[in-house]
């Protein structure tokens, strides 16, 4: 079984384009790109696409690759602090000699639309999303895996413990009731550390990483790995793996185009979080 991401993404950028109209104003969203990364300006120019077709005002301060991170540091607070601004995207990767890290403690976490900050994290790792800005990847994985499973009592390991989707999703997952492993590099035999579960979530960047001896019969497989190789845009689960699970994501198709229409939603709840409103 397929599980796509297009047809959620479809229900999603819907209902955000009503709660859009509710607001009455369009929010204004700005990517800041502080690298000379190919990839990056491609993900901007897919956000803009989206932007115009949703009525946002979309922004794009490009600092380049020689940016200091003082500089950084300057521009995310200045954003920050601007009322005419309700949403700010920081584009990772970040050129080399600079450290996101320190970076994404100037940014506003109400403001912070791919949910990074330490702010956001630390909210939804104390069980409180309702009060954070969640990341859309991990959000866009809770979606698929909730499609075929039953998230409470659930049994998901999770390989690939990075900031923008393994540790935030370990998380997510936790405050739904599931049972979660986290592999890493260090992991002994993932094999036998994959046998009982009941789903496996791929996100290191590594094509080829999952193979068909690590996978069961039972295992909703999520592929949330982009990697770009001379035949285009693959993930970290070998199609090998496919036929031979109860579900998986391809990768294009996944994971990717329900993150997107996520990050729209985010920019609706990061208004009303600004309002001081409730939200759910």
């Amino acid at each position: 079984m397929r599980l796509l991401g297009k047809p959620l993404a479809a229900v999603i950028t819907a209902e955000v384009r009503q709660r859009l109209a509710v607001l009455g104003f369009a929010p204004h969203l700005v990517s800041v790109v502080a690298s000379s990364d190919p990839a990056t300006l491609v993900y901007v120019d897919s956000k803009r696409r989206q932007a115009e077709k949703l009525g946002v005002r979309l922004s794009v301060r490009e600092l380049g690759a020689d940016v200091s991170q003082a500089e950084l540091h300057d521009v995310l607070t200045a954003l920050s602090e601007d009322a005419d601004v309700q949403g700010i995207v920081l584009e990772l990767p970040l050129a080399p000699h600079l450290d996101a890290d320190a970076a994404l403690r100037f940014l506003s976490h109400p403001k912070d639309i791919e949910g990074l900050t330490p702010a956001n994290l630390a909210l939804v790792s104390a069980g409180r999303e309702a009060e954070a800005l969640l990341p859309p990847t991990p959000r866009s994985v809770r979606f698929l895996l909730r499609e075929v499973l039953d998230l409470p009592g659930a049994r998901i390991a999770i390989i690939g413990p990075g900031r923008t989707v393994g540790r935030p999703l370990t998380w997510m997952l936790n405050n739904r009731g599931a049972t979660v492993t986290l592999c890493n590099e260090f992991t002994r035999d993932l094999a036998s550390v994959l046998a009982p579960q009941g789903a496996v979530v791929v996100a290191v960047g590594r094509a080829g990483l999952l193979q068909p001896e690590h996978i069961q019969p039972q295992h909703v497989v999520i592929d949330a790995g982009i990697n770009v190789t001379d035949s285009g845009v693959v993930g970290d689960v070998s199609p090998a793996v496919w036929p031979l699970v109860r579900a998986y994501t391809p990768v294009p198709g996944g994971v990717g185009p329900l993150t997107s229409a996520l990050m729209f939603q985010n920019l609706v709840r990061a208004v009303r979080l600004q309002r001081g409103e409730a939200v759910e």
